[in-house]
């Protein structure tokens, strides 16, 4: 699988961190998906984890620190704000889906607890993805 390092910057203006892995000699256009972990885990954790098993099979992944963590920007540093994590998921999803190689009509989000799980917010604000589930129930 191919591996880059990535940037993008959520609606606060806050810039994410990402590891963005793709499968070796894709070609056409591809499923993605967005990864992160749960409150206090950066993406050299299980979001990384997941992301390379999705390269491996098939998907676009992009694993990504949250606002306050890691590698991303943000202050205070290791708090966690529902409505910031929330936003990361969605400019996720919008960096991906103007990312060569991705189908922006197949592009789904994984979270694990936490800041990991926004849909777990109010519906009118988390993202809406038929492509969504929960990795902890799945």
């Amino acid at each position: 699988m191919d591996h880059e390092k990535v940037t993008f910057v959520n609606r606060f203006g806050i810039t994410l961190a990402a590891d963005l892995y793709c499968p070796k000699d894709a070609s056409g256009s591809l499923p993605a998906l967005a990864v992160s972990g749960p409150f206090g885990a950066v993406k050299e954790q299980s979001s990384g984890l997941h992301a390379q098993e999705r390269a491996e099979r098939g998907y676009i992944a992009l694993a990504f620190d949250p606002s306050f963590t890691g590698e991303s920007g943000g202050r205070p540093r290791r708090v966690s704000s529902p409505d910031i994590n929330t936003e990361d998921f969605s400019a996720a999803v919008d960096f991906l889906s103007f990312l060569e190689g991705v189908d922006p009509e197949r592009i789904g989000i994984i979270g694990r607890l936490g800041p990991g799980a926004p849909w777990g917010q109010d519906p009118g604000t988390a993202p809406a993805l038929p492509g969504s589930f929960d990795a902890e129930r799945s």
